[in-house]
């Protein structure tokens, strides 16, 4: 990679101008070039001019010293340059040269890439002490990127017991280790996602609990009789929520205004989300605990998901985009499945939406948003289900959805999407439109079940799903690379012994003589001997006798 001035154009029309007028005047008189010294200095305000201000100096070496590396620009230039790369592109970048290698691993980029895809490090002891970030968001991202492919992997499958009616929701919360889960039995319940074990369990809310959601400061639960029920944390407690209400610290409360029963729930830093089937999406003030805007649909609302200052729901067949600031219908996508579309999930940059539907297919979209409007372009379908997709989940790169037939489904997305400036996955990789055909299918799918899973959640390696049968599974995909490493080892073990055996047998191949020798031997003396010789007719004879 090199680059040239700004005046590259002038300077070569004068070198071409320079080399024409003086060529014949090296051939006639090199010695003239022994005894001056051409200038050198180069100064990049001037171009290269001063180069050729002496007569002395050959074209090829003005025009060979006129260029210079990537690492020759300033510290500035370089850093946006390095901006605009994708990982795998930086990754390439660094294996360069040692100087392109001390830059492009401590580019602050990395943060970016990181935080993007999976957002901030669940323990910020992942830093290491001593560390700074810049020079560790690289190693966390490689090693998060790395331990993605664990769920192609063998895993350990967990079943939790408690319940006493079917499971309608499930929640990872993936910084706390902690699962909550509730259903028609009308209980909520905490779990340690490592243990597999029961926490704890609230008092019966006296309806089913359709949907829950939390953070490390406030839990939600939604009923059919219309409540929000909350639950704050307490910094006391190590698994951060009261359920029981043994504190009695006025941690627990309830959130009335909906008119019906409460389908979907959402949190973010400032908001709570709220879906029901009075056909609305409300949005709530966590500080003031008051609703600040009422978004109407025309149907029973199933599910949303919200992203930065805009939110996704779903009403019927139909999908809304809404900015929830001023509560502006940004765009509708009509008929987005056959029957209603019951489940969304979102990814982390908010740039691509996924719905599930009646119809057991799963299409991804596209947002882009404009100055003026947001567009929704659809990238990809899949039909990887038999019945009703219930429920989403995504984790980069992986989505995943349970259905009524019983089964999971995990699709690789990272092959749609492709780098643009400073954001990974900004852009859909198509050239114009995505042929259908070259999409792959689902990578996985999970089985074992009864019919009718209800809600799945995914974290870093560990999927959770509820559904009919009343019990919660955990999939744990954290030892799967540590098994593909050991069988790899083996396999390499056995490879090694069995070519050692192959050269060892090679090598008293060509020693010569005795080999072959005993070869020939063998082949004039068979294991078997002659079997008309007269010792077999005799054993023969004998054996007749004998009988």
């Amino acid at each position: 990679m090199a680059f040239e001035c700004q005046e590259s154009t002038e300077i070569s029309k004068n070198l071409a101008n320079y080399s024409e007028s003086n060529h014949s005047s090296y051939n006639s008189a090199p010695e003239n070039l022994e005894t001056s010294k051409p200038s050198l200095d180069f100064n990049p305000k001037k171009g290269i001019s001063s180069f050729y201000g002496s007569k002395q100096l050959p074209p090829n070496d003005v025009f060979t010293n006129a260029r210079r590396s990537i690492t020759d620009l300033p510290p500035a230039l370089v850093s946006e340059i390095l901006n605009c790369l994708d990982p795998k592109e930086l990754g390439i970048i660094s294996c360069v040269s040692t100087i392109l290698h001390n830059i492009a691993s401590e580019h602050h980029v990395w943060k970016e890439f990181y935080c993007e895809r999976w957002g901030l490090p669940v323990a910020s002891g992942l830093l290491g002490a001593g560390a700074s970030d810049e020079k560790s968001w690289k190693k966390l991202f490689v090693e998060r990127d790395f331990r993605s492919k664990t769920f192609l992997g063998r895993c350990s499958i967990d079943v939790l017991y408690g319940h006493t009616e079917a499971v309608r929701t499930v929640f990872l919360l993936a910084s706390a280790k902690l699962i909550f889960t509730a259903g028609y039995d009308s209980v909520v319940r905490m779990w340690d996602m490592e243990e597999g074990l029961s926490i704890a369990s609230s008092r019966p809310l006296g309806c089913t609990v359709r949907a829950v959601a939390a953070d490390t400061k406030l839990l939600v639960a939604g009923g059919t009789d219309g409540f929000i029920h909350c639950w704050k944390a307490v910094e006391s407690l190590k698994h951060l929520f009261d359920l029981k209400g043994v504190e009695k610290q006025n941690k627990e409360f309830r959130l009335w205004e909906h008119e019906g029963p409460i389908t979907s729930l959402a949190l973010d830093l400032t908001r709570i989300y709220s879906g029901s089937w009075d056909m609305t999406v409300r949005v709530w003030d966590r500080s003031s605990l008051k609703c600040t805007q009422v978004l109407r649909h025309g149907d029973w609302v199933w599910s949303l998901v919200p992203h930065d200052t805009t939110v996704v729901s779903t009403s019927g067949s139909d999908v809304f985009l809404w900015e929830t600031n001023t509560g502006t219908l940004l765009n509708v996508i009509h008929n987005a499945h056959v029957g209603n579309t019951y489940a969304l999930a979102r990814s982390r940059t908010g740039d691509f939406l996924f719905t599930g539907g009646e119809d057991g297919a799963i299409h991804m979209f596209e947002i882009i948003s404009g100055s003026d409007e947001s567009s929704v372009v659809q990238v990809a379908t899949w039909i990887p289900h038999s019945g009703a997709v219930y429920s989403l989940a995504f984790e980069f790169p992986w989505l995943v959805s349970a259905s009524s037939d019983g089964k999971l489904a995990l699709i690789d997305v990272r092959k749609l999407l492709r780098a643009s400036k400073r954001t990974l996955g900004k852009r859909v990789s198509r050239d114009n439109d995505i042929d259908q055909r070259n999409i792959e299918p689902p990578q996985r799918m999970l089985h074992g079940f009864g019919c009718n899973l209800f809600s799945v959640g995914i974290g870093a390696d560990r999927i959770v799903c509820g559904g009919e049968e009343g019990v919660v599974r955990i999939w744990n995909f954290s030892e799967a690379l540590e098994i593909e490493q050991r069988a790899r080892a083996l396999r390499g073990i056995r490879l090694e012994s069995r070519m050692r055996r192959r050269r060892l047998q090679i090598e008293m191949n060509n020693k010569g003589g005795r080999t072959d020798q005993c070869s020939v031997a063998a082949k004039k003396k068979t294991v078997n001997g002659d079997r008309n010789s007269v010792w077999h007719s005799k054993r023969s004879i004998s054996s007749k006798v004998k009988t």
